[in-house]
């Protein structure tokens, strides 16, 4: 389920595409252009199931050293 507004600001949210940056170890991964729903008042991300398991299938093939 897509949530329709920021629990905290209540802000709408809208379709657009986000930034997603982590840093995990001592790598830090920035992906552009990521499909996401963007909360209007305060930019939190939020990103749809299949987007979310993209993200986690590019992080498992990091390397940790």
């Amino acid at each position: 389920m897509i949530p329709d507004k920021c629990s905290f600001y209540k802000g709408k949210l809208i379709k657009g595409k986000h930034e997603f940056v982590v840093k995990v170890a001592e790598t830090m991964l920035a992906i552009r252009d990521v499909d996401a729903f963007i909360f209007q008042e305060c930019g939190e991300a939020y990103y749809v199931l299949e987007t979310s398991r993209r993200i986690d299938k590019v992080m498992g093939e990091l390397p940790l050293s």
